[in-house]
């Protein structure tokens, strides 16, 4: 069994920051994601009438057979002066049908007189009238205390009295919430060993980053006995961000040796931060710990002599452990060695770095990685450009022209035609659709056209398509990269495409994805 538990809020706390707004789909796709990682708790979001894609997010999630999570619905203590079965939010909490309710209520005197401009008494009634409601329609509850750390601060014994209340209506764990992120960890650790003294329920944190300290201030809880952290993957939340998760899992495993259930996916730690921040469509922190582009990369001089010679005398951790690699930015020499064990994973046979198809390979690499194509997110984009260019894969088509037409009918509706004109077996495909964009009508002419001989590809589908400007030095000149995922009855896959024509852009990474599935086929036998 697990020793700490690890609680993702991303879909609900770090959908909070400024940057993210997550559509249903993006949730779904998360979920999805942070279960196959091995998180104990997904947050799904807050599900009530204001909230439409909260609701039905736990519409959905039941169907997607998550295969360890446990769908916590979010919400608040009831109202004052009203009957916990009677309060709108409470009542939509139970229709959501998550196995885990988590609510918050309030820690801190001046929050119960100034905001929510209640007695002290009746706060804590709400506290326990709804956790025993919840707990009698859930399998367990979650209480956070909400602002305790500052509630402690200023009021001791009644922010204990809080967690009794729901202690008393039997709430499974019970979580401190330093809300406004200005504890010190110093006085966190002291704090917290008061609360073990006086409850007996298993603690959690939840830990925001304004002092910079979220992530501190989570494994000093975890050193002082709290068995469950809340945090967001990659630390995304309102103002400075909530506690890492990403960081903090990687810590946990191998700073302070615990055993959390997602510790046997270690290795896929950044993979799994890579796709979340395609999800919500934000570049990825390229400083970021333990993930990042640069958290093992090694410039000029000693370091790069030291680390040749002995690894862990300029590295911290093996980066293989988190899935990263090691990388030498003035030593093209080291890159290229990392590419070429890449490819002998891929085509399992051994491959010699002088080989000048190696060598072709190397540079055409390294400079669609200038360009920005980032193939650690488009892994079949990668993949292709391997099986091509050293031989193993032909593309059985070739372009002979595409054309994109824009229309605006009278009733003010925009509709995309597109003609694609494909060489298929010495054959001419000539095909024509429309589109509610151009990107939709190229992908739907180019299906078009391939279908008739690969009748497979009706059953590919275009779940994900996003763009993000590289920059440049003039606007109009910028570069847009395309990042699209594509799946079928079995898997998905993620391809790019990089180009200053955004059409362009898209058309590659449409290719990419396409011709992947026909590829896959082809090494089947099909």
């Amino acid at each position: 069994m697990a020793d700490v538990f690890l609680y993702d809020t991303t879909l609900r706390d770090g959908n909070q920051d400024r940057k993210i707004s997550l559509s249903l789909g993006d949730k779904l796709q998360a979920a999805k994601l942070l279960d196959s990682f091995g998180f104990d708790y997904i947050e799904g979001g807050w599900p009530n009438p204001s909230n439409p894609i909260d609701v039905e997010f736990f519409k959905h999630i039941g169907e997607m057979h998550l295969t360890h999570a446990k769908v916590t619905a979010f919400g608040s203590t009831r109202r004052p002066n009203i009957l916990p079965e009677d309060d709108p939010l409470l009542k939509a909490l139970v229709a959501s049908q998550a196995p885990v309710k988590t609510i918050f209520g309030k820690s801190w005197d001046l929050h119960v007189t100034d905001v929510i401009r209640t007695t002290l008494e009746e706060n804590l009634d709400m506290i326990e009238s709804s956790v025993r409601y919840l707990k009698e329609n859930s399998e367990s509850v979650i209480y956070d205390a909400e602002h305790f750390f500052d509630g402690y601060k200023a009021n001791p014994q009644y922010a204990l009295d809080t967690l009794k209340s729901a202690e008393l209506g039997g709430a499974d764990f019970i979580v401190l919430c330093d809300t406004n992120g200005g504890t010190m960890p110093w006085e966190l650790a002291q704090i917290i060993q008061a609360v073990k003294e006086k409850v007996s329920t298993p603690l959690g944190i939840h830990a925001h980053n304004d002092s910079g300290m979220a992530v501190a201030n989570s494994l000093i809880a975890v050193q002082n006995g709290i068995t469950m952290v809340q945090g967001v993957l990659n630390g995304y939340g309102e103002r400075c961000g909530n506690a890492n998760l990403t960081t903090i899992c990687a810590d946990l495993v191998l700073k302070l040796k615990k055993d959390p259930f997602c510790a046997k996916n270690l290795q896929d730690l950044r993979k799994v931060s890579l796709a979340y921040d395609q999800i919500v469509n934000i570049p990825s922190n390229v400083n970021a710990p333990y993930v990042g582009d640069a958290a093992f990369a090694h410039k000029g001089g000693a370091h790069i002599d030291g680390v040749m010679k002995v690894s862990r005398s300029f590295e911290h951790v093996d980066p293989q452990l988190v899935g990263n690699k090691r990388v030498f930015v003035a030593s093209d020499q080291a890159g290229g060695s990392l590419v070429v064990e890449k490819v002998k994973e891929l085509l399992h046979v051994d491959v010699d770095k002088k080989d000048p198809k190696i060598r072709e390979l190397l540079l055409l690499i390294k400079k669609r990685e200038n360009d920005g194509w980032h193939f650690d997110s488009a892994e079949a984009s990668f993949e292709m450009l391997v099986y091509r260019t050293l031989g193993h894969f032909t593309t059985p088509f070739s372009l002979e022209n595409y054309r994109l037409i824009e229309d605006r009918t009278m009733q003010g509706v925009s509709v995309s035609q597109a003609t694609v004109k494909l060489h298929i077996n010495d054959e001419i495909s000539l095909q024509v659709a429309e589109g509610d964009g151009p990107v939709n009508a190229l992908d739907a002419a180019l299906r078009k056209a391939l279908t008739p001989y690969f009748p497979y590809m009706k059953n590919v589908r275009l779940d994900d398509f996003k763009v993000r400007v590289l920059g440049s030095n003039v606007g109009s000149d910028a570069h847009v990269r395309v990042w699209s995922t594509f799946g079928d009855e079995t898997d998905t896959w993620h391809v790019a495409g990089v180009s200053s024509n955004i059409i362009e852009a898209s058309w590659f990474a449409l290719i990419d994805g396409l011709t992947y599935k026909i590829y896959k086929e082809q090494k089947n036998g099909h």
